[in-house]
């Protein structure tokens, strides 16, 4: 562990470098420990392996610590850059004997491209095609055992035959209050911070269950501690910050209540298709699907049905609205 005195610190000193240091996802770190520990005993390749989740919740992380549990040196790549055969082609033939392949945002990758996998993930062969036209020919070249972890925020994308290769797929879940405060605490010693325990916990409330949000909001609360010469982060500057940023004490920001606002005011509660949600709030769809709504739909302020989005009474309360689509009610209470 880095000493509180350390006055530099680099980034990626923040993540942890083995399962030991890992917080939070304890079921896949046991599943892990275990085909790590019986690949190594066997002689074997891991198996390949599918990390799914909401953006920000450790997946590159962990993969990068499932390679050097394997003293394996990693190779990391994404799908959206793989746009012909030959690049993938040519990452995979350089690989040596034991490596760790890594594919961020897997299910973006160009079909045509994946197809190369198959065989590759199942038989540690890849056919290349060479020359053009009626000359064209496949040569098969033999590949060195590799493990390959893919990583996706939309599982539901990947085709069946890629899904299908993988011998192990995990599904990740958002984290713990009191997970992310240990989080948030060993960052801060990292950095060389010291940290308030009501502090870090009001940090890892509103840090919507994730550790890169988590990480996000202690480097600006650190910043104003900086600057006021502050020995450590207190939780009148963690409120401070968070008054600046405008989240809230659920994690919600300014693009989440305008989304709840959207979805009551203009559609009437719903249900909204994505598509018409994005074009009245003029952002993506993917941007609603991949990073606001998970955490929406979990905390119960959004339902998903068939027929799209519908604001649930809990964003009416948090809102502050004292209708709902049906009639009036009295006595909001909490919000739970």
């Amino acid at each position: 562990m880095v000493s509180p005195e350390r006055t530099g610190y680099d980034s990626y000193s923040l993540r942890p470098k083995f399962l030991s240091e890992y917080i939070g996802q304890e079921n896949i770190k046991e599943r892990l420990k275990l085909a790590i520990q019986a690949s190594k005993m066997r002689g074997e390749q891991l198996d390949h392996i599918l990390l799914a989740g909401p953006p920000g919740l450790g997946k590159t992380t962990l993969a990068t610590i499932i390679a050097n549990e394997l003293n394996a040196n990693i190779h990391v790549t994404s799908g959206p850059i793989l746009e012909k055969q030959g690049d993938l082609a040519a990452i995979l033939t350089n690989l040596e004997a034991g490596d760790v392949l890594f594919i961020d945002e897997i299910h973006r990758m160009n079909r045509n491209v994946e197809e190369i996998l198959y065989s590759a993930m199942e038989d540690f062969q890849v056919d290349i095609m060479i020359g053009k036209g009626p000359a064209a020919r496949s040569i098969r070249v033999e590949l060195q055992p590799f493990t390959l972890i893919g990583a996706t925020t939309r599982s539901g994308l990947l085709t069946s035959p890629l899904r299908n290769r993988f011998g192990m797929i995990f599904e990740m879940n958002f984290y713990t209050q009191e997970e992310l405060k240990m989080i948030i605490t060993r960052a801060a010693e990292v950095m060389g911070t010291l940290i308030d325990d009501d502090a870090a916990l009001s940090i890892a409330k509103r840090s919507r269950g994730t550790p890169r949000i988590a990480i996000r909001l202690l480097k600006r609360v650190r910043d104003l501690s900086t600057v006021r010469g502050s020995e450590n982060i207190t939780l009148n500057i963690v409120e401070e910050v968070m008054r600046l940023l405008g989240v809230d004490e659920f994690g919600l920001d300014e693009m989440d209540r305008k989304i709840l606002k959207t979805i009551i005011e203009i559609y009437k509660g719903g249900p909204v298709g994505l598509k018409s949600l994005a074009a009245s709030l003029g952002i993506t769809e993917d941007t609603i699907s991949e990073v606001y709504e998970p955490f929406l739909v979990q905390s119960g302020f959004i339902a998903r049905g068939a027929r799209g989005r519908i604001a649930t009474e809990k964003a009416y309360k948090y809102l502050g609205y004292n209708t709902l689509p049906g009639g009036l009610f009295d006595g909001f209470g909490n919000i739970e």
